[in-house]
């Protein structure tokens, strides 16, 4: 018998692996079925995937509205463009570039508006670096002050939990870009952070505006 004991419950690792590739599978056959013009098999898709991509877009563009009209515009390219993704397995990095490059446009949008972001546990996935920053106050100072670019690697690799080689094809860049980007979005994070310590009484004035 494959697996092992553990309380009385048998925990096998091979039952586990099977269940994800039969997930996989199902959901390569509805993209295939998606591509092909079936409504029912993308609304499937769309379902399952729209929680986390609303959680990634509030993230990035830091306000509800905007955040479900950049999910609304990506599923919506994602129905047009369905016929030219050649590979179902590239599904959910092919979302995630759309829901960034959806957020892209919100934020074009909005520049000159205040940005309000409400942090969604974004210490859930790879708090190693963020998790050191402050509190959830301080880390949405921080991130107000990022460029669109830095925000969505982190908010990609931090909360979605994505290596660096998936945030760059995310974000359709190369991985040293994305390395790049994460390093310095951590490092003007805690340069904001600094800032806020050595003015608690300022930063406290922001918080409360």
């Amino acid at each position: 018998m494959n697996g092992c004991a553990r309380g009385g419950v048998i925990y096998c690792q091979s039952g586990h692996s099977a269940r994800h590739s039969e997930m996989r599978a199902l959901q390569r056959d509805l993209v295939e079925a998606a591509r092909r013009g079936d409504h029912g098999a993308f609304e499937v898709l769309a379902s399952g995937a729209v929680d986390r991509l609303y959680s990634l877009a509030r993230l990035i563009v830091g306000d509800a509205h905007r955040a479900e009209d950049a999910v609304q515009e990506a599923l919506i390219r994602a129905w047009q463009g369905l016929p030219e993704l050649r590979d179902p397995d590239r599904w959910d990095a092919w979302l995630h570039r759309l829901i960034v490059n959806a957020c892209t446009d919100q934020g074009r949008r909005a520049m000159r508006r205040p940005v309000e972001v409400r942090m969604i546990g974004l210490e859930a996935a790879n708090g190693d670096h963020v998790g050191m920053i402050g509190d959830h106050d301080q880390l949405e100072r921080g991130l107000r002050r990022l460029k669109p670019e830095q925000r969505s690697a982190v908010v990609l690799h931090f909360y979605l939990g994505l290596t660096v080689p998936e945030v760059a094809d995310a974000l359709d860049v190369p991985v040293g870009t994305a390395k790049s980007r994460i390093h310095y979005a951590v490092d003007a994070l805690r340069a904001a952070i600094a800032a806020d310590e050595r003015a608690p009484i300022r930063a406290t004035s922001e918080v409360t505006r």
